[in-house]
C-alpha cells in the first residue's frame, strides 16, 4: 500500500521539476531587439523617428517618459517598422528608455533618447520658434496641433479699421445699388 503514495509522490515531483525549468526557457527566447530613435539626441517638443525590425507582426506600441502619447508602429517601407513620436516640452534634460513591445507576435525592443534644452542641440525643426506653445499632452476632445495655431490668432485679434472702412464703403455701395434700382421700379423704367 505504502508504495503507490511514494510513486505517486515521485511522478509529481519529477513532472514538477520538469515543467518548471521549462518556464525561464520560454522567457529568454522570446526575442529582443533594439529601437533606433533619429535623431538620438533632441530637444523637448521635438520629433523622433523610430525604427524597430524585431517584429514579424505588423503592429508595435513604444513607450518612453519623453514621448507626448504612445508611439505606434506600422510597417516601413524598406521592412521593419517605424513610427514618429512627439517629445514632450517639459521633458527634463537626461536620458530616456524606449520600450517596445510586438502586437502580433512575441517580441520586444528597447533603445535610448537623450533629451537636451538649449542651442547645444539643433533637431531637424531647428527653425522653429520654441518659445510658442505646443502641446505636451493628447488633447481628449480634439484639436491635437492647434495650439501653435491659437498662439497666431492672438496676436491678431481680427480686422483693423481700415478692414472696417472697407466693408462699410462696400455695404454703402451696395445701398446705392438697391436704392436707385428700387427707384427706377417704381417710375416704370426699370427692367
Amino acid at each position: 500500500m505504502r508504495i503507490r503514495p511514494i510513486t505517486l509522490c515521485a511522478a509529481l515531483a519529477a513532472a514538477a521539476l520538469t515543467v518548471l525549468p521549462a518556464s525561464p526557457a520560454a522567457a529568454e527566447s522570446e526575442p529582443h531587439g533594439s529601437v533606433r530613435a533619429t535623431p538620438s539626441t533632441t530637444a523637448p517638443g521635438g520629433e523622433v523617428d523610430l525604427r524597430v525590425s524585431v517584429c514579424s507582426g505588423r503592429e508595435a506600441t513604444g513607450t518612453s517618459d519623453a514621448f507626448v502619447s504612445e508611439a505606434r508602429f506600422t510597417p516601413a517601407a524598406d521592412g521593419g517598422l517605424f513610427a514618429q513620436a512627439r517629445i514632450r516640452s517639459d521633458a527634463q534634460d537626461r536620458d530616456y528608455d524606449i520600450w517596445v513591445n510586438c502586437k502580433d507576435s512575441s517580441g520586444k525592443a528597447s533603445g535610448r533618447l537623450t533629451v537636451v534644452h538649449g542651442d547645444s542641440h539643433r533637431d531637424r525643426d531647428h527653425d522653429r520658434d520654441h518659445s510658442r506653445p505646443t502641446p505636451f499632452r493628447p488633447v481628449h476632445a480634439g484639436g491635437g496641433g492647434t495650439a501653435t495655431l491659437a498662439a497666431d490668432g492672438a496676436e491678431e485679434q481680427g480686422p483693423g479699421i481700415r478692414h472696417e472702412m472697407i466693408g462699410l464703403a462696400l455695404a454703402a455701395v451696395a445701398a446705392v445699388a438697391v436704392a436707385s434700382r428700387s427707384v427706377r421700379r417704381r417710375r416704370g423704367g426699370g427692367d
